[in-house]
């Protein structure tokens, strides 16, 4: 039974990747997966082409606001690139084969660096709404791991090392952009939770004293996949709101969507300016 779901959880990539072969795009070299909120923050791209995911075999449809379900292929300066507008999530149901399967089929298609961008909520007051935190680690506590039961050749390593999954070189060229930009920008750990609901006071406590910085309910499957694959990894959260306690606000994802529509603009720019600068 599990050799047959991972023969048919490679058919669906091998499928999926072949469909967007023949829209005759340029092949993507770097990848752009866009969080909540950021529908305003999508690059542009030059010779772009959309897919609805609908037209991509095995894609779900997204069903959180703020994910708009669409593959951008282009070219950003020299570079091939693709944009996902939107993301799967654990907490929607979708099992992690489902919700990583994306990166698997960029990186058939050619990608081999993966920019992942996401909403946290801050769990250090120095990281305030609307700051980039671009991630040098993480704590998953999804109670989850992509790479269960569906290892084959063609993914890489079953055992992947994770240690340095989130590429320090490409973080620190970032950190100097958003210097050059006027982006309020630093790094941290990012505690992965499985969701839907956000956090008590005493979980963000606890997050605090594992060593956790931000918190989000996505990133890690992916980033882990990425990581077997042997890619490279730019990941960082913008920051929505204040962990629970740490603000007497409510915390509600209509908020996280206002403010991913302010702060949209600022991301589209560093995205812009740093796309290009990806090739290996």
């Amino acid at each position: 039974m599990i050799s047959n779901t991972r023969s048919e959880h490679l058919r669906r990539i091998v499928e999926a990747a072949d469909a967007l072969k023949a829209q005759g795009a340029a092949a993507p070299e770097v990848a752009v997966i866009l969080g909540s909120g950021l529908a305003g923050a999508s690059p542009s791209l030059q010779e772009a082409k959309t897919v609805e995911y609908s037209q991509i075999p095995g894609f779900p449809a997204p069903t959180v606001s703020g994910h708009a379900g669409r593959l951008v292929l282009g070219r950003a300066g020299n570079l091939g690139a693709a944009v996902m507008q939107g993301r799967f999530h654990y907490y929607e149901g979708h099992p992690l084969d489902a919700v990583t399967l994306p990166v698997r089929v960029l990186h058939r298609l050619g990608v081999r660096t993966l920019v992942i961008t996401a909403a946290v909520g801050s769990l250090r007051p120095r990281f305030k709404p609307g700051h980039l935190v671009f991630l040098k680690d993480h704590i998953n506590l999804m109670g989850v791991n992509p790479l269960r039961g569906l290892h084959t050749r063609e993914f890489g390593e079953m055992f992947p090392d994770l240690a340095g999954v989130y590429t320090a070189p490409l973080r620190k060229q970032a950190l100097k952009l958003c210097r050059k930009l006027s982006l309020p920008a630093g790094e941290g750990v990012y505690t992965a939770v499985a969701g839907p609901s956000y956090e008590t006071p005493a979980e963000i406590q606890a997050f605090r004293r594992l060593g956790g910085d931000v918190v989000g309910m996505s990133v890690v499957p992916e980033v882990i996949a990425a990581a077997q694959l042997g890619m490279r990894v730019l990941a960082f959260g913008w920051v929505s709101n204040l962990g629970a306690g740490l603000t007497k606000a409510n915390l509600s994802h209509p908020d996280v969507l206002a403010l991913g529509q302010r702060v949209g603009a600022d991301i589209r720019r560093f995205l812009e300016a740093v796309l290009p600068t990806l090739g290996r």
